[in-house]
């Protein structure tokens, strides 16, 4: 449906077509060019006009899958304190709390 809907867009069309190509192919088509064909979607108003035309379930269902997959392919980031934080021990891996009466 994406690349239905992209035809006006040779960029995001142009993109929508080869993932399609690749998927038929029976190949994995990496998260980053799938974020690529997302940024392109939406700064042309291709998802914009999707909600515009369809009703939120319909514009999840096409859009979720693509967001899904990429979600599942991108690395976690580690997650960093904010600066100037004590650097003290993390709260998750510090020992139990004593006991009352211990």
């Amino acid at each position: 449906m994406l690349l239905t809907e992209a035809a006006g867009y040779p960029a995001v069309a142009g993109l929508a077509q080869s993932a399609y190509e690749r998927m038929t192919e029976g190949e994995q088509v990496d998260y980053r060019f799938l974020k690529e064909l997302i940024g392109e979607a939406s700064g042309k108003g291709v998802l914009r006009d999707l909600r515009r035309k369809y009703s939120p379930t319909a514009f999840d269902a096409v859009i979720m899958p693509i967001l899904s997959e990429i979600g599942r392919q991108a690395p976690v980031p580690p997650r960093q304190r904010p600066p100037g934080q004590d650097a003290g021990p993390d709260p998750l891996t510090a020992a139990v709390w004593p006991l009352a009466g211990d």
